[in-house]
C-alpha cells in the first residue's frame, strides 16, 4: 500500500551533544520535517512511501532529495523551485534545561507554493492513504490552499486522510489555526495530536490535565477524542500522552478512540536521546498499524512502541524496522545487546 505525505523538509543544524548555542563552534547538519519524518518511518517499515514538497534547485535542495531517496522514499513528485530551504536550529536540553528550537524558514520554497503547483492525480495513483500535519497550512495562505487542494484530490481518489494537528505557536495563533484547520477537517478521517493540540487548535481541553506538571491521565483525553470525533465525523482520534519529568526522562503512552471504542496503550519510561520527531514516529506507526490489518489496540501499541524507540535515535528520522518495533511490543524492553 502506498502512503503519500505532503509538507516541508528542512535543514536541521544542531549544536553537538548537549552544548548550548553560545558554546558551539560547529553545527551538525541533517534533514527533517513532520511529513518527511513520517514518510521515512513508513519506508523503513516496508511500505511504499511518497513525499511531496517543493525544494529549491540548489545543493541543499538536492541534499534533501538525496537523503530521502537513501531511505527508500519516493521523491518523484517533489516540485523544484523557489529560493531557499527552511532551516531549524536545535539546542538539546538536559535535566531541567529544556531543548530549544529556533526556526529560519520564512520564504522557504514550499511556503511559497500554491494550488496548481503539484500533480495530485499522479501523486495519488496507486495510493491508499494521505497524511499531512497542521504545520504545513501554517506556513502561509498559499500553501494552506495547496493543502486543501491535496485533501480534496485525496478524498476524490478514495484515500484515507490523516492529519497530525501539530500546533506550532511560532507559526500562527490559536485563532488562525482554528479557522484554517476547521475547514480542512471536512476531508480528514483520522486525527492525531498531543496533549495540548486539541485545546490550542479547537479549544477542546482535557479536564484535570496539567501538562506543565506532568499530569496527563488518559481519562480526560477520552472526552477530548469523543468531542473531536463527533464534531468532525472522524473515524479515529489518537492522542499521545507525554509525562515530561525532565528533558531526559519522560513517561510515554497514548490513547485512541477507534470505531467508538476508547483504547489505552502500554506506558513506557523513556530516557531520551532525541525527542524531535517523536510525534511523527507515532503517526507513522499508527498509519502502518491500521494499514497492515491490525486491530485498533494492536495498531495503537505498535505506534507507541515505534515512537518509544524513536526517542533513542539521534536526528528527526526514526531508523527502526517493523521487526524491532514488534519485538518491543512483544515485551522485549531489556535493551540487551543483540548478537
Amino acid at each position: 500500500m502506498r502512503v503519500v505525505t505532503f509538507g516541508e523538509i528542512m535543514m536541521r543544524l544542531a549544536a553537538p551533544g548537549r552544548l548550548r548555542f553560545s558554546q558551539a563552534r560547529e553545527l551538525e547538519l541533517s534533514y527533517g520535517g513532520g511529513e518527511a519524518n513520517v514518510a521515512v518511518s513508513l519506508a523503513h517499515f516496508g511500505l511504499d512511501a511518497r513525499f511531496v514538497t517543493r525544494l529549491p534547485r540548489n545543493p541543499f535542495g538536492d541534499g534533501a532529495v538525496s537523503v530521502l531517496r537513501s531511505h527508500g522514499v519516493d521523491t518523484s513528485f517533489i516540485a523544484r523551485g523557489g529560493e531557499r530551504i527552511g532551516i531549524y536550529f536545535l539546542e538539546t536540553g538536559a535535566s531541567q534545561r529544556p531543548s530549544v528550537v529556533v526556526y529560519d524558514r520564512a520564504g522557504s520554497a514550499v511556503s511559497q507554493a500554491g494550488p496548481g503547483e503539484f500533480d495530485w492525480a499522479g501523486a495519488f495513483e496507486g495510493a491508499g492513504w494521505f497524511h499531512f500535519t497542521g504545520i504545513t497550512p501554517a506556513l502561509g495562505p498559499k500553501v494552506a490552499e495547496a493543502t486543501a487542494e491535496a485533501c480534496r484530490a485525496a478524498k476524490g481518489a478514495g484515500l484515507t486522510v490523516s492529519c497530525d494537528l501539530n500546533y506550532r505557536k511560532k507559526l500562527w495563533s490559536p485563532a488562525q489555526a482554528r479557522e484554517t484547520m476547521t475547514s480542512l477537517m471536512e476531508w480528514v478521517d483520522v486525527v492525531i495530536g498531543n496533549e495540548e493540540d486539541a485545546e490550542k487548535v479547537f479549544g477542546i481541553g482535557a479536564e484535570g490535565a496539567n501538562v506543565e506538571g506532568g499530569h496527563v491521565a488518559a481519562e480526560g483525553y477520552e472526552q477530548v477524542a469523543r468531542t473531536l470525533a463527533e464534531k468532525f465525523g472522524l473515524k479515529s482520534v489518537a492522542i499521545t500522552l507525554r509525562e515530561s519529568r525532565s528533558a531526559d526522562e519522560n513517561g510515554w503512552s497514548a490513547m485512541m478512540l477507534h470505531e467508538g471504542r476508547a483504547l489505552r496503550s502500554r506506558r513506557y519510561d523513556v530516557r531520551i536521546v532525541d525527542r524531535v520527531g517523536g510525534g511523527d514516529s507515532f503517526a507513522a506507526g499508527l498509519i502502518y498499524g491500521l494499514l497492515s490489518g491490525r486491530t485498533g489496540q494492536e495498531a495503537l501499541e505498535f505506534a507507541v512502541a515505534a515512537s518509544c524507540l524513536k526517542h533513542s535515535v539521534s536526528g528527526d528520522f526514526n531508523l527502526v524496522s517493523a521487526a524491532e518495533v514488534e519485538a518491543l511490543v512483544g515485551g522485549d524492553a531489556s535493551g540487551r545487546v543483540q548478537r
